[in-house]
């Protein structure tokens, strides 16, 4: 007896595609996170957003969540990622996606421009899941952030810490170090 698809089930995961869209994600991490057809996905993607996605590859490396602003970005998400993670009993995407609107949120309250995008956010949480990174508390603040695994044990991060040229020009994203 073939199995039929639950039209309960479907609408879910039609509204997780148009959250996901509307939150300006690829149409990979669509693909990766519902169970419906790249076709349906794409006319989806295009109704929604009213333009056809965008081409190319998902940003595979780890390196970008280790330079400077980024990774005090990639810190607060996952922190708050890891937060709803122990505190609610959610599917993984819809974890991402509440952590990622709680960052956002966070971000616009300090008058900042977001540099994580959720689908990098959506990515920094599969490196973590594979082990490739980790979250490192800070041996100043005490805060937790974005490491590779096998940080050095007296990690100060990039809040206590800051590059010599941080936080200079227009182009340093605003954040106000004094």
């Amino acid at each position: 007896m073939a199995r039929s698809k639950s039209i309960l089930t479907e609408a879910r995961q039609i509204e997780r595609a148009v959250t996901l869209i509307n939150l300006g994600a690829r149409l990979q991490v669509l693909e990766s996170e519902t169970d419906l057809s790249y076709e349906r996905l794409l006319r989806l993607y295009k109704e929604v957003s009213g333009r056809s996605p965008s081409k190319g590859q998902l940003p595979f490396s780890t390196d970008w969540f280790m330079t400077w602003q980024p990774n005090i970005h990639a810190s607060l998400f996952l922190n708050i990622h890891e937060y709803l993670n122990k505190v609610a009993a959610l599917d993984e995407i819809d974890t991402v996606i509440k952590a990622y609107k709680l960052y956002m949120e966070q971000v616009g309250a300090q008058g900042l421009e977001p540099q994580l995008s959720v689908t990098r956010a959506w990515r920094l949480v599969k490196f973590v899941d594979n082990g490739m990174l980790t979250l490192t508390k800070c041996t100043c603040c005490g805060g937790n952030f974005v490491t590779e695994p096998y940080e050095n044990r007296h990690f100060v991060c990039g809040l206590c810490q800051p590059p010599a040229r941080a936080g200079k020009g227009a182009a340093s994203g605003g954040l106000r170090l004094h």
